[in-house]
This record gives C-alpha cells, sequence and structure tokens, in this order.
C-alpha cells in the first residue's frame, strides 16, 4: 500500500493576491484531512529574507485555520526534528540553496523516509521541486552548488513549478519549453510535470491527480508530443 500523502504547490503567491492567498483552502484542507495541528517548516529556500522572518510570514497563514509552525533552524537537532514530526512543509525561495542546505544538515534522506512511510508533506514551489527526481527542472539561477542535483524521489518524475508558455514577443533567447526540451533530450526516459500558476499536484492513496484552479498541466517526455492535461484527466501514469 502507497503510504505517500503529498501536496506539491506551483507557486504561493498569484499577481493581486496574499501570500498563500490562492491555495489557502487548499492547505487548511489538507491539514484538517490529516488532523495536522503543528507543522514542521523548512524555510532554507527563503534565505535571502531571513528565516525568523519566511517562519513568521508562513506562520501568520496557517494560524488563521488554527495551525501551529516551528522552523527547523532553530532547532538543535535537525535530523531529530524530522522524525519526529507531525507534517512537514517546504517552502518556496531558491531551489539550489535550499538543497544545499537539506544536504548539508542530512535532512534530505530524512525527508524522504517520513514522506514515503505516510508522513503528509507539503511544498510550494522549491519544495515542489525538491519532492521530484532532481533539481534539473528548476527555474532558479544556480547561486550555490549543492552536493549533488539530485532530490527527494517521492515522486518518479521532474516537477518544473510556475510553468509558462508565454513568449514575449521582445525576448529572442530560449523559452521554458525550449530548456524543459533540452532537459528530455538529455534524460530521455524522465518525465516532466509542467505545473502552471495556481495549480498543484496531490498524491493520496497512491493516485496522482491535479488539482487547482482551472488552469492545464503539460507534460514533456522524449520522443512523444507534448500534452496537456486538465484538472480532470488521469494523470497517474506519471507514477509508474
Amino acid at each position: 500500500m502507497d503510504k505517500r500523502n503529498l501536496l506539491l504547490i506551483s507557486n504561493s503567491t498569484n499577481a493581486g493576491e496574499k501570500y498563500l492567498g490562492w491555495c489557502k483552502s487548499m492547505i487548511e484542507e489538507f491539514c484538517k484531512e490529516n488532523r495536522i495541528k503543528d507543522v514542521l517548516f523548512i524555510p532554507y529556500a527563503g534565505f535571502a529574507q531571513g528565516y525568523d522572518q519566511y517562519e513568521r510570514k508562513v506562520a501568520a497563514v496557517y494560524e488563521t485555520f488554527g495551525v501551529s509552525i516551528h522552523s527547523i533552524h532553530k532547532e538543535e537537532n535537525p535530523i531529530e526534528a524530522v522524525m519526529h514530526a507531525q507534517c512537514i512543509a517546504v517552502g518556496g525561495g531558491n531551489t539550489f540553496y535550499l538543497v544545499k542546505e537539506m544536504q548539508r544538515l542530512g535532512i534530505m534522506k530524512a525527508i524522504r523516509e517520513k514522506a514515503m512511510t505516510g508522513t503528509p508533506y507539503m511544498g510550494w514551489s522549491a519544495g515542489s521541486n525538491v519532492a521530484g527526481l532532481s533539481l534539473k527542472t528548476t527555474n532558479d539561477m544556480p547561486i550555490v552548488e549543492p552536493e549533488s542535483f539530485e532530490t527527494m524521489g517521492l515522486v518518479p518524475f521532474q516537477i518544473n513549478p510556475h510553468y509558462t508558455d508565454f513568449v514575449d514577443p521582445k525576448h529572442g533567447g530560449e523559452t521554458r519549453d525550449d530548456r524543459i526540451n533540452e532537459f528530455i533530450a538529455a534524460n530521455k526516459e524522465t518525465y516532466v510535470a509542467a505545473i502552471r500558476e495556481a495549480t498543484a499536484l496531490r498524491l493520496k492513496d497512491g493516485h496522482l491527480t491535479l488539482t487547482g484552479r482551472n488552469n492545464n498541466m503539460k507534460v514533456f517526455h522524449y520522443g512523444t508530443p507534448t500534452k496537456e492535461y486538465t484538472l480532470q484527466d488521469d494523470i497517474n501514469f506519471l507514477m509508474k
């Protein structure tokens, strides 16, 4: 029986909306469904704003539906904190910095073990990206060098958060599709789930679904045409 219980959100903020505003009800439902009252927060992707400030910003949202947040950066033993966590949330920011810190502290493996055995896991942006096989489809600048690009493999495919197929007519450089097509040309067996703003992937009881607002997801795989999937489509083939 597949015990993984994941909520992988594309983005924290939509233009003109409050922080975690668009997905607040989704997070609240996830917490209530799993009877979560306390969440261990992993803030390392948001290092530039300061961990204390990041913790306060996230906590202010969660406390509106009766859930407390405590950040791992305040823990003396991060691995032990992970092992005792009721739920784990990994915030967005720079994926390279997040992965470097998770590897340095040894919590990458610990979080994977917890999530694979049923501890509820939620992430947004970088926090969703690290749930995939590697950070190779992040959109972020490599501002630091982690030990490796490998991430947790909570799902057997790559995630590209914040996906957009918008083409700026004044920009002559590569598009997001160009970059992802480069990835699949170099990694021919790997699927990429490109999730647009205001969407999320939900894995429960071994079944993967696309949820959120009425935005499609695009799937890339070498040798096959890219395809759009709606909220109603079966996307569980990505788990095989």
